[in-house]
């Protein structure tokens, strides 16, 4: 392994380290920065990067990561009896959550299922299960994102280590 190669494995570690804090935090799209940089990675160093069996298996994580979050908290908000009234302002409270630090990601999207259940005429024990469905969800998903980020970034490093 060359010294180029080094350096730019290192940086692309530090892409996919960002892409994973991404994973857990809103707002970030933490796999697909991950598959981004292995792309990136793979189109500057050609047959020293990763191989396309490998490439194909981070394109498939990906979309798992995705389908997971988007079906954790779903089901996590429909577990608890929210309606779509509930699942529309969870994503808008995550959204907005983003904006006020860690303790905003976590508390938007209860509040948001709350609010939202509650404008629909629904009474507040109801609508404060919603958001705590709405906020299992997302755990949950983000669980899942970082599951399959972590996958990919180990099935990169040691693919690359590999080839080189």
């Amino acid at each position: 392994m060359s010294f180029e190669q080094i350096i730019g494995l290192v940086l692309v570690l530090l892409i996919m380290g960002v892409g994973l804090a991404g994973s857990a935090i809103p707002g970030i799209p933490g796999p697909p920065l991950i598959l981004a940089a292995a792309v990136g990675h793979r189109i500057y160093f050609g047959p020293a990067s990763v191989g396309n069996l490998v490439l194909g298996l981070l394109i498939g994580l990906t979309l798992l990561a995705l389908v997971l979050d988007y079906l954790a908290s779903v089901a996590g908000a429909r577990r608890l009896g929210a309606t779509w009234r509930g699942l529309v302002g969870a994503a808008l409270g995550a959204m907005i959550g983003c904006f006020f630090g860690p303790l905003g990601v976590v508390v938007g999207p209860f509040i948001g299922a709350v609010a939202f259940e509650l404008a629909g005429g629904r009474e507040l024990k109801e609508a404060g299960r919603a958001g705590l469905g709405a906020l299992l969800g997302l755990l949950a998903g983000a669980v899942g994102k970082v599951a399959c980020s972590l996958a990919m970034i180990g099935l990169f490093t040691v693919n690359v280590l590999v080839r080189s």
